[in-house]
């Protein structure tokens, strides 16, 4: 097993923080810990190697980059990473572009998930010399309503059983991890929305064929383009719950995507390898609250937001901001009302987010309802973001995540 261990961290039965999970959440906290000479240990049942290259999401809005930079986490990105200052919907077979830098001031960064980990791990293990262990497993987090809560794991290289004392856990784990399971089961509420519907995401090895992202409204189904590379674009494909991706082979992935996206003008796109396909069905959920007792969930563990809106990274890394300040401030000694106020201050955002991502999935996928009444209001939403500079204001500020207070 791969471990980066600082030499002036604490033996291995303990440490102060213990963090689950290294994904952007997990891996910024750490780093805002070692940043503040705190002792932590990630706990990561993935390799490096597969972390660093593992498909995700790749639009960070703009105040989440600032945050970065502002804790020293951002140079490579700024450096690589791309602005986009417009998006462009797709309707009734014409372009209508939508150019929320103009609106705001502000843009949005695409820079894909795989590379900011890269850049995270590399400054908390091998800068900031913080404590990550790959290929945990087995991990299980006891005493979360105790002083020293308790994290134990398998050791992948010896196959024993270790266990980390400590005065906090971070639940990074996502969706499917340990974290969020042991939370008492009476003392949470667990709110989930289903949408009905599925995305096939893709993954292909070709130029994005606009300079922005596409969004297509279309009787058929939604579609949608957002670049990730000058080299790789991400498509979506409406679908039904639970089909079957081997059934999109790419002569009709490549068919429906061009009629989806068709609008008078543009440029055909450019059609390239298929490097993913997996069906993604459509839901949200969210715990509240997001900590019990010595027990912080932050990111997927504690809520997701379907891809509709492009939000899901962006509200892990705020809950990381909140949490890494929050538990650095109380080993500074300097309070505790971060760790008090946290679960609040983070559901406001998830909250609007979620909110959000409601609104624009009906925008999406009205057209395609087969239901007269929607398809109208639909377009008459979209009219409106386009002729009315209210309505533009407010979209732009929901989509760049830009509110004064959530």
């Amino acid at each position: 097993m791969t471990a980066h261990r600082h030499p002036k961290s604490l033996p291995p039965h303990g440490t102060s923080v213990v963090i689950v999970g290294a994904g952007p959440a997990g891996l910024t906290v750490g780093c805002v810990l070692r940043a503040a000479g705190i002792d932590c240990v990630v706990l990561e049942c993935e390799t490096r190697a597969f972390i660093e290259s593992r498909p995700r999401a790749g639009v960070i809005e703009e105040w989440a980059v600032r945050a970065l930079e502002e804790r020293g986490l951002a140079d490579t990105l700024l450096k690589r990473a791309e602005r986009h200052s417009a998006c462009e919907f797709r309707f009734g077979g014409e372009q209508h572009r939508f150019d929320y830098t103009e609106v705001t001031g502000c843009h949005h960064f695409v820079y894909p998930q795989p590379l900011l980990v890269t850049d995270l791990v590399r400054e908390y293990a091998d800068v900031r010399g913080g404590d990550i262990r790959f290929g945990a497993r087995d991990v299980r987090v006891k005493g979360i309503d105790t002083d020293r809560p308790t994290v134990a794991y398998t050791c992948p290289d010896t196959g024993r059983r270790q266990e980390l004392r400590c005065d906090f856990v971070a639940g990074c784990d996502g969706a499917r991890g340990v974290s969020r399971s042991a939370l008492p089961a009476r003392r949470i509420r667990v709110a989930r929305h289903d949408y009905g519907i599925g995305w096939l995401a893709l993954l292909a090895e070709a130029p994005p064929s606009a300079d922005c992202v596409l969004f297509g409204m279309h009787p058929d189904g939604f579609a949608g383009q957002m670049p990730r590379s000058p080299e790789v674009t991400r498509y979506y494909l409406q679908c039904a719950p639970g089909d079957d991706p081997d059934k999109w082979k790419p002569a009709r992935v490549w068919d429906q995507l061009h009629r989806r996206l068709a609008a008078a003008g543009a440029p055909p796109l450019i059609e390239g390898t298929l490097l993913e396909k997996r069906v993604l069905d459509m839901h949200d959920y969210l715990v509240e609250p997001m900590a019990y007792g010595r027990l912080f969930l932050a990111g997927d563990a504690a809520h997701l937001v379907a891809p509709i809106a492009a939000k899901g990274m962006n509200l892990a890394l705020h809950d990381a901001f909140l949490l890494g300040d929050a538990l650095a401030a109380h080993f500074a000694g300097t309070g505790d009302e971060g760790l008090a106020t946290y679960s609040r201050d983070c559901l406001r955002r998830v909250w609007d987010y979620q909110e959000f991502s409601q609104w624009l999935s009906e925008v999406y996928h009205g057209v395609s309802s087969r239901d007269a009444f929607r398809a109208g209001t639909t377009l008459a939403r979209l009219r409106r973001l386009f002729t009315s500079p209210v309505a533009a204001a407010a979209f732009a500020e929901q989509f760049l995540g830009t509110a004064a207070r959530y």
